[in-house]
């Protein structure tokens, strides 16, 4: 607790504050929508800070939340058997990636993200409702998988092109959700393996971020607690927006 305690002492006042608020915002968004969590987190801590500090903060609020997501719904099993090729290629591209790129490569990585979350939100305003075939799914999700993957291992961001290969696979809405927990659990924990292997991901990293759980859940809370009042879809544009206009700033600031 100490060690997690001086994390945040050497961030300082203003830097601390923006973590837990960003974190309460990334709960609320992932409350409202069921994603967004690490989205939001790594766009907007990464205009203060380096991406590989930013990805360690995220790593225990993300799983845990993740894994609350995929845990409810009933058909985990059926979509272990249908997802598993992509998941391992998730894995093995995020291996790959944190070997060949890693996310401490320099400020071309904060480009990356920036590029990588144009794109997320391009595709979820702009590209219509897609379908899959099951002949096309059969190498299109290890294809997925694996640039997920390598993504995921330059920027911390795990949602391009999953998010939307997932979206295009015709999943009922409880099998979408799960199905969203279940890839990005598998994001997260090979991307904690990466950071460690980096020696980015050590004991003060993880005690910071547990500290970062108990916002990520506050704003969980206020996300369900909204989604009752507003329209889902009304919010999904306007994060999407949000999110273009911050990776543009990233890809031109860098």
């Amino acid at each position: 607790m100490n060690s997690s305690l001086a994390f945040y002492q050497n961030l300082g006042m203003a830097l601390s504050l923006l973590v837990i608020g960003t974190f309460v915002l990334a709960g609320m968004v992932k409350g409202v929508i069921g994603l967004g969590l690490p989205t939001v987190a790594m766009g907007l801590l990464g205009l203060a800070m380096a991406p590989a500090q930013a990805a360690a903060l995220l790593i225990i609020p993300a799983t845990l939340t993740n894994l609350w997501q995929l845990a409810f719904g009933g058909h985990l099993p059926a979509l272990l058997k249908r997802l598993w090729p992509m998941l391992l290629a998730i894995f093995a591209g995020t291996a790959a990636g944190s070997l060949w790129l890693g996310i401490d490569a320099g400020h071309w990585v904060v480009r990356g993200l920036g590029a990588a979350l144009l794109l997320y939100a391009l595709s979820g305003l702009l590209l219509p409702t897609l379908r899959v075939s099951a002949a096309l799914e059969r190498w299109l999700g290890p294809l997925c998988g694996l640039v997920t993957g390598v993504i995921t291992s330059a920027t911390g961001v795990f949602v391009i092109p999953a998010v939307p290969y997932l979206q295009a696979l015709g999943l009922n809405k409880d099998q979408l959700v799960q199905a969203l927990g279940l890839s990005f659990t598998v994001s997260t924990l090979a991307l904690a393996g990466g950071l460690l292997w980096r020696g980015a991901l050590g004991g003060a990293e993880l005690g910071a971020s547990l500290l970062t759980l108990a916002p990520a859940l506050l704003g969980m809370w206020l996300g369900q607690w909204l989604r009752q009042r507003i329209s889902a879809q009304l919010f999904k544009r306007v994060f999407f927006v949000g999110m273009g206009l911050l990776g543009g700033h990233l890809l031109i600031s860098g």
